[in-house]
C-alpha cells in the first residue's frame, strides 16, 4: 500500500515519533511518502494556512491508496472555505482512502457536505503509530480498512447501559454514520460545513473536555435540532480532564443521564475510538446498521466504503 503522510492542522513537534511511524508502516510491508512540509512549522500550525493548503492538494493528488495525517491540534477549520473538496472527492473515487480523527473532523464535515464523499476515522501517523506500544486493535482495524476487508466493528457496552437501551436487536439501519471530535463538530454548527444528517448513526468524542462542557457542547447540538433528528448517538472516549470539588459528584456518568433524559434516541457508550490508543476505524458518510446482543454492539456496513 502508498500511504501518503501530511501535516494539515497542528506543528508536529515530536519528530522522533513520526521517524518510528514511518519505520513501523514500512515494516509491515507499506510504501510511505511524507509530504514535504509534513514537518513544517508556523507558530502553533504545520506551516501558513496556504502551505497546508497545499499539502492537501499534494496529497489528493499523491494516487496513494491512504492519506493520514501525523498529527491533529487545530488548523483545518481555518482552511475549509478553501479546501480542494472536489480534488479529494476525485481522489476518493479513485481509490484513495483518507483517514484521520481529532482536528481531522472539520475536513469531514466539511467533505461530506459538500460531495457526500466516504472517509475514515481512524489513526495518525505520529500519535498512533508514532505511540511507544502500537496497540494491536487499532492496527488490525488498520489493516482491514486498508485491504478492504473491512465490514464492520462490534465493542462490549457498559452493563449500565442495557437498561437505557431498546429490547429490539437492531437499533438502526440504513443510517449514515457521522461525527467525530465533538468540539469540532460544535464549531460546524450554523456554517455549511455541517452536513445535514437525518436518520443517522452519530458518534462522539473528545479530549481535555471537563464534562460540564462536554454537557455545553451535547446541548448546543440538542437545542440545534441535531440530536432528535439520528437514529442513535454513540459515545466513544472523552479523557484527560480534571473533575474538582466544586462538581460534588458531577461527573461524566451525570452528563450520559441527562443527555439520556433529552433525547428519545437510543444512547450508547464505550465505543472504542477516540484520543485512547484503541481505535477503530470507522467510514465516515457510508450507510450502516447498528445492533445489539446482550452487551455487544455492532456496527455494519455493507460494503467497502470508498
Amino acid at each position: 500500500m502508498h500511504i501518503y503522510i501530511y501535516s494539515p492542522s497542528g506543528a508536529l513537534r515530536d519528530k522522533s515519533a513520526l521517524s518510528l511511524a514511518v519505520k513501523r508502516l514500512r515494516k509491515m510491508g507499506h510504501d510511505v511518502e511524507l509530504d514535504p512540509d509534513a514537518k513544517t512549522s508556523d507558530q502553533r500550525f504545520a506551516g501558513d494556512d496556504d502551505t497546508r493548503l497545499l499539502a492537501i492538494s499534494r496529497a489528493a493528488a499523491s494516487g496513494a491508496d491512504i492519506i493520514m495525517p501525523t498529527r491533529g491540534g487545530y488548523g483545518l477549520t481555518r482552511l475549509l472555505k478553501k479546501l480542494p473538496y472536489k480534488a479529494i472527492a476525485a481522489s476518493i473515487k479513485a481509490g484513495s482512502q483518507w483517514v484521520g480523527h481529532s482536528d481531522f473532523t472539520a475536513l469531514q464535515m466539511g467533505l461530506l457536505a459538500k460531495t457526500n464523499a466516504i472517509s475514515w476515522a481512524g489513526p495518525h501517523a505520529a500519535s498512533d503509530f508514532g505511540a511507544a506500544h502500537l496497540d494491536e486493535i487499532t492496527l488490525a482495524c488498520f489493516e482491514d480498512m486498508a485491504q478492504g476487508r473491512g465490514e464492520g466493528a462490534g465493542w462490549r457496552l457498559p452493563a449500565s447501559d442495557l437498561a437505557h437501551l431498546p429490547k429490539k436487536a437492531l437499533l438502526a439501519e440504513h443510517a449514515t454514520l457521522w461525527g467525530g471530535n465533538l468540539s469540532v463538530l460544535c464549531s460546524l454548527v450554523g456554517t455549511p460545513y455541517l452536513p445535514q444528517v437525518q436518520g443517522g448513526v452519530l458518534f462522539l468524542e473528545d479530549v481535555a473536555e471537563h464534562p460540564y462542557r462536554i454537557e455545553r457542547m451535547l446541548t448546543q447540538l440538542l437545542n440545534a435540532g441535531l440530536l432528535a433528528q439520528q437514529k442513535a448517538i454513540v459515545l466513544g472516549a472523552f479523557t484527560d480532564f480534571k473533575l474538582s470539588p466544586h462538581d460534588k459528584g458531577y461527573n461524566l456518568n451525570s452528563v450520559v443521564a441527562w443527555l439520556r433524559s433529552q433525547v428519545k434516541t437510543p444512547v450508547l457508550t464505550g465505543l472504542p475510538f477516540g484520543h485512547v490508543p484503541t481505535k477503530l476505524c470507522l467510514p465516515v458518510g457510508q450507510e450502516v446498521s447498528l445492533l445489539r446482543e446482550g452487551r455487544e454492539a455492532f456496527l455494519l456496513w455493507a460494503h467497502h466504503a470508498h
